[in-house]
């Protein structure tokens, strides 16, 4: 098996129904055919504490307000960081991770009317020690695209009508949250990859891996 060296961040970003956590499951079981080391975790709710933190933020029961809402995501991530990612990245893993540091700084900064901005990438930098991923695959889409793909996905399922709390936002909400993406994918070019979420699923899948191989030199 070909094996990556440390340091082998790849985060999948985008609004919801993207499609960006069934695209992370193909590639973690890609290139688990190919390294011995791969990862895939996602955030919030990567670990056991997250899992109930992912509970709490997602809950249409709860309406915490917007420093409320960071810190918990925050307590998240430095949770993550020092249980799974930080741990798998020494020990050479490539590692894959639904939603990081961008999301935050897109919803809880952004799309908040962006007031927090600032705040959020100080504190995300705090959290992290400066960690940042070294490719970000932005699924990007428009949000009532996005949207009817997860109430689709709840029907289904069987939970029509159970959308999470950031489901059940404006669709104002989900086009700044695009917006803030398509800023944050502009602004570095060089971590971000932007990707048409509107192609079907194999075709992103074959994107996603040439990308992720290309970049860390995984044939």
């Amino acid at each position: 098996m070909n094996e990556v060296s440390p340091g082998m961040l790849v985060t999948f970003e985008g609004v919801e129904g993207s499609g960006k956590s069934t695209q992370m499951e193909m590639a973690a079981a890609h290139f688990r055919a190919r390294l011995s080391r791969v990862a895939a975790t996602r955030e919030p709710g990567g670990t056991p504490f997250g899992a109930e933190l992912r509970r709490l933020l997602l809950s249409p029961e709860y309406a915490p307000d917007a420093l409320t809402e960071l810190f918990l995501y925050l307590a998240d991530r430095r949770m993550h960081l020092t249980a799974v990612i930080r741990p798998r990245l020494a020990e050479g893993f490539l590692v894959l991770v639904d939603r990081f540091i961008d999301s935050t700084w897109v919803y809880q900064g952004y799309a908040r009317g962006g007031e927090m901005r600032g705040l959020v990438e100080r504190l995300n930098g705090v959290v992290t020690a400066g960690l940042v991923p070294g490719l970000t695959l932005l699924f990007d889409c428009p949000p009532e695209i996005g949207l009817e793909r997860a109430r689709q996905r709840h029907r289904r399922m069987g939970t029509a009508g159970r959308e999470d709390r950031f489901e059940q936002q404006e669709l104002a909400f989900h086009e700044a949250v695009r917006q803030g993406f398509r800023l944050l994918a502009a602004r570095e070019p060089d971590r971000f990859v932007v990707l048409d979420a509107r192609l079907s699923v194999d075709a992103l899948h074959r994107q996603v891996c040439r990308e992720i191989g290309e970049r860390y030199g995984i044939s």
